[in-house]
């Protein structure tokens, strides 16, 4: 067996047949998140575990619950939930310590995730991490700990429903029709009960999960059927989720598509929101709402890409709203995390009382983003790749570029931004093309 795991911008997360996702590492990790817990909590520590859809997750679940309880760990068994319920489920419930998501989030079935939420406040700190990887690597852990019980809590998909029905006005939504998109994942069930406690209207797709189906062709990366859907059947607005639950797209009762940025610039039109004046958005944000922001008097702060970044900076800087473009929506007094449902239903709230229903919101900087399949992650500061970035830049008029790599997949991200399509266009293609040959053998 390996004996190094890493914990990326996401937890850790790969193939689910490979290591660390193998019966035998599962084990090592249970054992090296009890000792880093019982050293953390030092007061017999609860665990909560969710999980979404896929075929894996429930032998994941059970080869780490099992190896946690007979390790010091109380675990409570969730059920399939998003992952922003993790973190209100132990709001709700001070015994849990520290809570477990098994999802691989937007990525198909065969690949699956640990997330692990440290505390009330959100998602692990480095310094956590380094120290669960420590002890994971040691293949002899001495844990000096009783055995613990495992527990299913029945009650726990009605606590998460409970608490976001009681931030809206009953049945506030009467007469509002809506189409969801679960992705076949953690929201399959849930997302539909609570937009129609609240009075919608839902027409459900991508609701019937098999294990093999989140995120096929469906859920927040995948939108065209929404599209199809709201305009064939009328609806007012549709909502896309990803697999785990945490983002969400937006679909305009035009079948026009409205990502994280747009949701932002609609949700500063909410009474609660609108006299926020400072945001947090990532280097990918579009530009058009920069400017947007910079006519309202507000002020965007970016930060690297991955909600973990913009958590962090709202925490850090007080504030009240961030998001990424990719749909993970951040409102800070309701969770320091993304919960694609909330964020829809305050967005579907926006639209209501201002009545915008056909979700306008700013001007777009049209922007491209490639997606480069590559086979080695090198230092892109090097001055082979930095010349190459240079150079492009250069042909730009007023747009920019970034290039990142995936913090989760062998993939380079190009994105170009510029007020000429045809000039991102061509640009982007250009440095993909170049920089995939130098990075891949």
């Amino acid at each position: 067996m390996k004996n190094k795991i890493s914990f990326g911008t996401d937890g850790i997360r790969g193939d689910s047949d490979q290591f660390p996702f193998t019966k035998e590492a599962l084990i090592q990790l249970g054992k090296a998140i009890s000792k880093w817990a019982l050293q953390k909590y030092n007061n017999e520590p609860n665990a909560l575990i969710v999980y979404d859809t896929r075929f894996s997750s429930d032998r994941i679940k059970r080869n780490l619950s099992d190896t946690l309880a007979l390790n010091g760990i109380t675990v409570w068994d969730g059920g399939v939930l998003p992952t922003p319920a993790v973190l209100q489920l132990m709001l709700s419930e001070n015994q849990i310590n520290f809570g477990i998501m098994i999802s691989a989030s937007h990525n198909p079935y065969q690949d699956n995730g640990i997330k692990i939420f440290g505390g009330k406040n959100g998602k692990l700190t480095r310094k956590d991490e380094l120290v669960i990887e420590s002890f994971f690597e040691n293949p002899k852990i001495s844990i000096l700990s009783n055995p613990k019980n495992k527990t299913v809590w029945s009650q726990a998909h009605n606590v998460y429903k409970s608490k976001i029905l009681s931030l809206f006005k009953p049945n506030y939504f009467n007469g509002i029709k809506v189409v969801l998109d679960c992705a076949n994942g953690a929201t399959f069930k849930i997302g539909p009960e609570i937009f129609e406690a609240l009075g919608a209207e839902v027409i459900t797709i991508a609701n019937k999960p098999n294990g093999k189906n989140i995120n096929e062709n469906c859920g927040a990366l995948h939108v065209k059927n929404l599209q199809k859907k709201v305009v064939t059947t009328n609806a007012d607005a549709g909502f896309a989720f990803d697999g785990d639950g945490d983002r969400v797209i937006a679909v305009s009762k035009e079948g026009i598509i409205k990502d994280g940025d747009d949701l932002m610039a609609l949700l500063l039109t909410h009474p609660k929101l609108k006299n926020t004046s400072t945001i947090v958005g990532t280097v990918m944000t579009n530009y058009g709402f920069d400017k947007y922001l910079q006519d309202m008097d507000k002020m965007l702060i970016r930060t690297k890409v991955g909600d973990k970044y913009v958590s962090a900076k709202l925490e850090e800087k007080n504030l009240l709203i961030g998001g990424e473009t990719s749909g993970h929506i951040i409102i800070r007094d309701y969770l320091p995390t993304g919960d694609g449902i909330f964020a829809a239903l305050c967005t579907l709230e926006s639209i209501i009382i201002n009545k915008n229903y056909y979700m306008e919101s700013f001007a777009k900087f049209p922007q491209v983003l490639i997606n480069v399949p590559i086979t080695k992650k090198d230092d892109l500061t090097k001055t082979l790749y930095s010349t190459l970035i240079n150079e492009h830049q250069e042909k730009m008029k007023q747009g920019r570029i970034i290039v990142r790599y995936s913090g989760t997949e062998n993939v380079l991200r190009v994105m170009t931004e510029d007020p000429s399509m045809q000039n991102a266009q061509s640009i982007a293609k250009s440095l993909a093309n170049q920089l995939q040959k130098a990075l891949c053998f």
